[in-house]
């Protein structure tokens, strides 16, 4: 530029043309590579469909069963039914909890529940799934609302016409067209938009996304039910394994009573030898049978403390003793209607269908045309005074004509989604009524338990107060004493598991129709 003007002064006195011409090059020069950005431009290949994983179900969210199976009772016990709370995955662990609510040492089922619903890892992870659905959701909306962009760019160039392949000859004899041009500066302030006006494509792309956003904020609200079943089921066995520890303390001091009693007797001649080591077995049999059960104790009080964020120690107590509460008055037709009404797994598998279907028909609208406008304006110029404003608008309308089978691959792919997430669905209605079901047979029979086990329990312990009697007035000798004492052990453990069945089955079908949470206290006695 700067040669350009030692040029123009006396090439004005040769006459006007030249210096026209020298300054018509820096024009074309700035003018060609300083006019700011392009107007953006719409995807060429058009908007393609997001995919869905073949399956809506999401295996990593672990899961929390109840199983409850016939088996033998401990020693000469009759066949009871067990119960098992199976917790698997995430639920069995949980994120730290007592930075943010400190923890008394003392733990009421009410607040293990509620510690699991706000800090268990199987709650927290589909909350999180959720936000993340929601994040996408959002991305997926934002191809169709405007999307607005500014910069500010300051350019200073200075450029070889030559090796641009520009030649110019002069037609005044003795001037020559300068080959370098500048340094010169360009200043250029540019706001640009995008908005697509018809794009079937991408819309059904957001509202498949919407979809699953939802369909993850029912799984995060079934997750509650699960981390209530988890804790709920976690809190029982605690319960009832304190019950059998302090059963076997009584029948240890019982069993070691007697041993100190048969040695006495021995002392003086009245028993023989036999009947002392006999009575020692039993003794030394039942404290290993509270030190096996005291060391089950302090694991599962561990495995609570995870699941409800506390720290994995024994070190605490609890303060609910959960006793027999009859179940409520509900019938299983009506227990079967509220899960199939309320359970949030159905509606979130529900949900997996409706983005499945929104998933079909963006692969099918792929062949549609979209329209798209976009633009821009800005202030270009050497300098903001010497600025002047510029503008770009442009109109896009793209039609697909030939893809290379892209778009029937869509088609293919989301039809084969759809299916399997139809398929998932009456599978998972299959399995709620199956739960309701199950619940109400498992809480028949353990009512039943109860009941017969009570009856046992006097029995046998009236059994065990005449026996001793006969063995202190010397009618028989204690092999009769020590099978009483273990037909009175066995009778206190029936209760215990029958006890515990039964609340186990009452939490497995208050989950099983939905909303354990909230309707927990009708099914449970606790404070």
């Amino acid at each position: 530029m700067n040669d350009c003007k030692t040029r123009i002064a006396p090439i004005f006195r040769q006459g006007t043309i030249a210096a026209i011409l020298c300054l018509a090059t820096f024009a074309i020069t700035a003018l060609g590579f300083a006019q700011g950005p392009a107007a953006p431009r719409s995807s060429q290949q058009g908007t393609q469909t997001t995919p869905l994983p073949l399956s809506g179900r999401n295996g990593q969210n672990g899961s929390v069963i109840v199983v409850e199976a016939p088996i033998a009772g401990t020693t000469t016990s009759v066949t009871t039914i067990n119960p098992t709370v199976q917790v698997q995955g995430p639920y069995s662990g949980g994120a730290r909890s007592t930075a943010k609510r400190p923890f008394s040492g003392k733990l009421s089922l009410r607040e293990a529940i509620e510690r699991g619903l706000e800090f268990n890892l199987g709650a927290v992870g589909l909350s999180n799934a959720a936000r993340q659905a929601q994040g996408q959701s959002q991305v997926a909306r934002s191809a169709l609302l405007p999307n607005l962009s500014g910069n500010l760019t300051e350019t200073v160039e200075q450029v070889n016409l030559r090796a641009s392949g520009i030649k110019f000859r002069s037609p005044i004899p003795g001037f020559v067209f300068p080959s370098i041009v500048g340094p010169f500066n360009v200043m250029d302030l540019r706001a640009s938009l995008t908005q697509s006006i018809f794009d079937m494509t991408a819309r059904n792309n957001y509202r498949s996304a919407n979809e699953v956003y939802r369909a993850n904020q029912f799984s995060a609200r079934d997750a509650r039910d699960l981390v209530v079943l988890a804790v709920g089921g976690a809190y029982l066995q605690v319960i009832a394994t304190k019950e059998r520890v302090k059963s076997a303390h009584a029948q240890f001091d019982t069993a070691d009573a007697l041993y100190q009693q048969n040695s006495q007797k021995r002392a003086v001649g009245v028993v023989a030898q036999v009947d002392v080591d006999r009575s020692q077995v039993e003794a030394l049999a039942q404290q290993q049978r509270v030190t096996s059960l005291e060391n089950d104790l302090a694991k599962q009080k561990i495995s609570l403390a995870r699941i409800t964020g506390l720290p994995p120690t024994d070190e605490y107590d609890l303060t609910d003793d959960i006793p027999f509460l009859a179940a409520p008055a509900l019938s299983f037709d009506d227990a079967l209607k509220q899960a199939f009404d309320r359970r949030a797994d159905l509606k979130a598998a529900e949900s997996q269908i409706r983005a499945a279907e929104h998933t079909l028909a963006a692969a099918r609208y792929e062949r549609l045309p979209s329209l798209s406008v976009s633009g821009d304006y800005g202030d270009i110029g050497t300098n903001p005074s010497q600025s002047h404003g510029t503008f770009t608008a442009a109109a896009t309308l793209h039609f697909p004509i030939w893809q290379g089978g892209r778009t029937e691959g869509d088609i293919k792919q989301a039809e084969a989604t759809l299916a399997q997430r139809r398929a998932e669905l009456e599978d998972l209605k299959s399995q709620v009524e199956s739960d309701v079901r199950n619940a109400y047979l498992d809480l028949r029979a353990a009512s039943s338990q109860v009941e017969v086990a009570r009856k046992n329990l006097e029995v046998s312990t009236e059994t065990l107060e005449l026996t001793r009697q006969r063995f202190d007035a010397g009618v028989t000798d204690n092999v009769e004493v020590i099978q009483a004492q273990e037909f009175l052990t066995s009778a206190e453990l029936d209760v215990i598991n029958s006890v515990f069945a039964h609340n186990v089955a009452k939490l497995s079908l208050a989950r099983s129709i939905a909303g354990a949470a909230d309707s927990l206290q009708q099914f449970l006695s606790f404070q």
